[in-house]
């Protein structure tokens, strides 16, 4: 697995030290990249940059002792694609105005300086909880987090309260109502013809998705089942990489006007009956399909169990907030039910 070099660095990094130093590591990551086709160690291999850069950056601003940096969702699970945005937590603790504080607005527009596309909270304790409560999507990304730098023992306090006020059925039923809405905005379907890698139903989201249902109620995957997760999604990192690549920006829409040079990147050549794209598009359409299977086939296997049961008539009844029937073959014996 490819490291990135990273004795550049010293305590003495400035902003245009470290954008130089992203730069130079982004292009070592590329070529490496190119040389190997390792998309992991790429995703891990910007997470290690970034972290080191920041890090520096945080030394040198001198950020008081209690406060923690936190890397959240993508970054937080050290996976990080060529144009991907860089999410962070400043965790204080309680009692600490921080609203204003010269250095910590200094620290952030020192991260943007360097080149970085950060997005950030501050927030203590109490207030994440309170906000990871009221938004699914922030739940989420404080799902994975990562400790970067500053207080750990406050950070540790975090993730025990995180996890002590964490409902995995509640958690389960909001992330599903997320997805069915994600669904309709990509029109149910994953052969749209120029589908999002990351959104559409089939693509890595869903994969991702999961992975927060087994982190949030403990359960696994088949060992079976895994190795098909880690070949689909192996797949789409592939595609997201090599798109935020071919566009220079962060985009994960296969859009037509990359396609052609999307299928040259994988080296496929054009049939007597079909052009290279739409090659790869057959590929990425028969991932997309795997990949909602499993998908389905997870949510299947994380749903909990219902409630007591509420009996309504002979052929009816309530489980919890389901209406079901009694017996299977009731509107084969009773149709007028």
């Amino acid at each position: 697995m490819f490291r990135p070099d990273l004795s550049g660095y010293d305590d003495s990094m400035n902003v245009q030290t470290a954008r130089t130093l992203l730069q130079e590591g982004q292009a070592s990551l590329r070529a490496a990249y190119e040389r190997h086709n390792n998309a992991v160690a790429l995703l891990r291999g910007r997470t290690r940059w970034v972290d080191r850069v920041l890090c520096d950056l945080w030394k040198k601003q001198e950020i008081p002792d209690e406060i923690a940096l936190v890397a959240v969702g993508g970054y937080g699970r050290g996976e990080l694609y060529p144009a991907s945005d860089i999410d962070l937590l400043l965790l204080v603790p309680e009692g600490l105005d921080v609203s204003h504080h010269p250095r910590i607005e200094s620290l952030i527009g020192k991260f943007w300086d360097s080149g970085l596309d950060i997005g950030h909270s501050v927030r203590t304790i109490n207030e994440c909880l309170h906000e990871s409560a009221q938004d699914i999507t922030i739940q989420t990304a404080l799902l994975e987090v990562r400790p970067l730098c500053g207080d750990a023992a406050l950070f540790s306090a975090f993730c025990k309260k995180f996890r002590e006020t964490l409902d995995p059925i509640a958690f389960f039923k909001a992330k599903e109502l997320e997805q069915e809405e994600r669904y309709a905005r990509y029109q149910d379907t994953p052969y749209s013809l120029e589908p999002h890698c990351k959104e559409s139903p089939g693509g890595l989201r869903d994969l991702q998705m999961i992975r927060w249902l087994a982190n949030a109620t403990g359960l696994k995957s088949s060992p079976e089942d895994s190795r098909e997760l880690a070949q689909t999604e192996t797949f789409l990192r592939h595609i997201r990489i090599r798109m935020h690549y071919l566009a220079g920006r962060r985009e994960d829409r296969l859009l037509f006007e990359f396609q052609e040079r999307l299928a040259a990147s994988y080296g496929i050549q054009a049939s007597a009956a079909k052009r290279a794209s739409e090659i790869l598009m057959q590929r990425y359409y028969r991932n997309a399909k795997r990949v909602t299977q499993l998908n389905s086939l997870a949510i299947q296997s994380f749903t909990p169990p219902l409630p007591t049961t509420n009996i309504i008539n002979e052929y009816l009844q309530i489980k919890g907030d389901m209406l079901d029937i009694r017996d299977d073959a009731v509107f084969e014996h009773t149709p007028s039910v």
